[in-house]
């Protein structure tokens, strides 16, 4: 015959639930664990970022099923603004010019900063002022820079180009003015301009290659390009794939420098998907087409979106292995 022992009286019983159990009790738990503080603390942060950047969104959405231009009572219209910038035969012209501003700017201006950012991390003095040369383009007004470059583009023999040219026998070139060279000429400028933020970047990155590795390469005689390739790249790779992927969308962004160089011509050679926007909104300054420009805005976005999807996706093993 077994005996059961009853606890002896002010001692817990082990045998009965926990008062704190269940929903009520985890509650009191997260909120003495300080979650409600924490929330009240991140609580300002996630209007502001809900009134600035997810009611914006939801209002695009709505506005592009709207036809609108923002004065007149907006009409609900569907698909229609959809249909209408599809059928639009700029926007195949727009398309196309602006994978050719991304091509180049991948051929020409993606290998440019990390060329600078090796050369400048081998060598030994005055890496400090280099680097704030390479950095200077930044810090210049975007709208100054094109200004400058406007000059400098001048389709003149007396133009700073045409006149450097000169002295080799070469030019004068219409530049801004002629339909195969206003877009590479924007590139030129945009990768002036945009080099020295990502040549900090890499030089920040390159700070974390150890440097027993550089060592082991010099002891086995290799030289600069077989440590570049052998050691720096391998090492960068996800700062490579993020940068990649950040030039490929600020690309198909591209606005400032085909507005403020040519406004889209020569003869819509330079007339990209974000200029196209805008002319679709402001383009008219009577009767903007709000509900196409968001539309456009909407299908750019998604674009971007799907192909950012597929890039990770597609990458996904190399940048982890």
């Amino acid at each position: 015959m077994s005996v059961i022992e009853r606890p002896a009286a002010g001692a817990p019983d082990v045998h009965r639930r926990d008062p704190a159990g269940g929903r009520g009790g985890a509650l009191r738990r997260w909120v003495r664990g300080n979650g409600l503080a924490a929330v009240i603390f991140l609580l300002p942060m996630l209007i502001a970022f809900g009134v600035f950047s997810w009611y914006p969104i939801a209002r695009a959405l709505l506005m592009s099923l709207q036809q609108t231009n923002l004065v007149d009572p907006a009409e609900f219209v569907g698909l229609d603004n959809y249909a209408y910038v599809l059928q639009d035969p700029q926007l195949w012209t727009a398309v196309k010019n602006t994978g050719y501003f991304a091509a180049l700017a991948l051929v020409f201006g993606y290998p440019v900063p990390l060329v600078l950012a090796v050369l400048m991390s081998e060598v030994r003095r005055w890496r400090g002022l280099y680097t704030a040369l390479a950095y200077l383009p930044v810090v210049v007004p975007p709208v100054v820079a094109v200004l400058l470059w406007k000059f400098f583009y001048d389709g003149g023999p007396d133009g700073v180009f045409n006149t450097l040219l000169g002295w080799v026998g070469l030019g004068p070139y219409a530049w801004l003015n002629s339909s195969s060279l206003a877009m590479p000429s924007l590139v030129l400028e945009a990768t002036w301009a945009a080099a020295g933020g990502t040549v900090i970047i890499y030089l920040a990155a390159l700070t974390a290659v150890p440097p027993e590795l550089y060592d082991a390469a010099e002891v086995d005689g290799a030289s600069l390009w077989q440590k570049v390739w052998h050691v720096t790249l391998p090492q960068l790779r996800g700062i490579l794939l993020i940068t990649l992927i950040l030039q490929l969308i600020g690309t198909a962004q591209v606005f400032l420098e085909p507005y403020l160089f040519t406004g889209g011509g020569p003869a819509d050679a330079t007339l990209t998907v974000l200029l196209l926007i805008y002319n679709y909104a402001f383009g008219s300054s009577l009767s903007g087409d709000f509900g196409a420009a968001t539309a456009a805005s909407v299908m750019l976005a998604g674009v971007l979106a799907l192909l950012s999807a597929l890039y990770f996706r597609l990458t996904r093993s190399w940048s982890q292995s």
